[in-house]
C-alpha cells in the first residue's frame, strides 16, 4: 500500500518531468533499439523499453525506432549451419548470410517490436530499411582502412518521406537497418549509423542509443567513470587517446554526424536500467551520457 510520502514522491517526479514534456512535445526523437534486448533472457527488459517508447509517444513526442539484431542473426545463421566470422568488428556477409540477415531484421525482429509496442498501447508501423536507406558496399572500416566484409553497407542517401508520412498520421515507425543499392542488391547496414543518418535526415531533436553499458566511460574498465556530459568537440581527442574505441566507435562517430547535421543532443543510456530513457530525458540529472554541441541547447 502506498504511503502519503510515496504519493508525494510520484507527484514530484511528474512535476519535474512537466517542463521537459512541454519542451519536447511535437518534436522528433530517434531511438536506436539494441539487438541484445531481443534475447530470450531479456524479454522483460524489452517489454519495459517499449513501454517507455509508448510513454514518449503518449506525451506528444514523435518517436522513430531504428533496431539492430546482430545476436538474432547469429542464432539464425547457426540454425542454418553457417559459420559467423568477423573482420575488424564487422560480420562478413556472403550471399546466403545477407538473405538470412534481411529476413531476420525485416520480418522477425521488426514484427516482434511492433507487436510489443502495440501491446503497450502504441501505434507502431513497420517500415523496411530497404525503403529508406540507399547503400553501397563498405570498403573501409571506422579507421579508414581497407576492409572486405561482403554485403555490409555504407549508407549514401536516406528517403525520409515514408517516415514523415507515418509520423504525420500518428504512427511510431519501426525501421530496420537493411539498405539497397540502385541495382537492387541489399546490404546489412550498421544500425547505429542508420539511426544517425535517419535522425539527421528528419531533423530529430534527440537521438538516443540504447546499449548494455551505462554510457561513455573515461576509463572503459571502470563502470563508475561515466561521462555525464561530453561536448562533441572533445571527441577526436578521446578517440586519439583510445578512450573511445572498438564497438563504441560507430556509435560515437555517428553521434558526431548527427550533431553536425542539426540533431541537438545524442544520448547513450543502458537499456537494462528500468525507465532509463525516461530518466535521461525527463529528469534534471539523467542516467547516461549526453553528447552536446555547446552552441546548441
Amino acid at each position: 500500500m502506498l504511503t502519503d510520502q510515496d504519493i508525494i514522491a510520484k507527484a514530484q517526479v511528474l512535476i519535474e518531468a512537466l517542463p521537459y514534456i512541454q519542451k519536447f512535445k511535437n518534436t522528433i526523437f530517434v531511438v536506436k533499439y539494441g539487438g541484445s534486448f531481443m534475447d530470450e533472457p531479456a524479454k522483460e527488459t524489452s517489454n519495459q523499453v517499449v513501454r517507455d517508447i509508448s510513454f514518449l509517444a503518449a506525451v506528444g513526442i514523435k518517436v522513430v525506432v531504428v533496431h539492430g539484431g546482430g545476436k538474432a542473426i547469429t542464432k539464425n545463421l547457426q540454425k542454418a549451419k553457417i559459420p559467423t566470422t568477423f573482420n575488424q568488428g564487422h560480420r562478413v556477409t556472403d550471399t546466403i548470410s545477407i538473405k538470412i540477415a534481411e529476413k531476420t531484421l525485416n520480418q522477425e525482429i521488426n514484427l516482434d517490436i511492433c507487436q510489443r509496442l502495440q501491446s503497450q498501447g502504441g501505434r507502431p508501423i513497420g517500415i523496411l530499411g530497404n525503403e529508406i536507406f540507399q547503400s553501397r558496399k563498405m570498403t573501409t572500416d571506422s579507421y579508414g582502412k581497407a576492409i572486405e566484409v561482403g554485403y555490409v553497407g555504407e549508407i549514401t542517401q536516406v528517403n525520409h518521406r515514408p517516415i514523415m508520412r507515418a509520423l504525420e498520421q500518428g504512427y511510431t515507425p519501426i525501421v530496420s537497418p537493411i539498405g539497397v543499392d540502385p541495382s537492387g542488391q541489399t546490404y546489412n547496414n550498421n544500425a547505429d549509423v542508420a539511426a544517425a543518418w535517419l535522425a539527421s535526415s528528419i531533423h530529430a531533436r534527440r537521438l538516443v542509443y540504447l546499449s548494455d553499458v551505462p554510457g561513455l566511460l573515461s576509463n572503459p574498465k571502470d563502470p563508475q567513470s561515466l561521462l555525464s556530459t561530453l561536448e562533441v568537440q572533445k571527441i577526436p581527442e578521446l578517440i586519439a587517446n583510445g578512450v573511445i574505441a572498438s564497438g563504441m566507435l560507430p556509435k560515437v562517430n555517428s553521434s558526431v554526424v548527427a550533431i553536425t547535421n542539426g540533431v541537438h543532443r545524442v544520448h547513450f543510456v543502458d537499456g537494462r536500467v528500468p525507465h532509463s530513457i525516461l530518466l535521461e530525458i525527463f529528469t534534471d540529472r539523467g542516467v547516461g551520457t549526453e553528447i552536446v554541441n555547446s552552441h546548441i541547447n
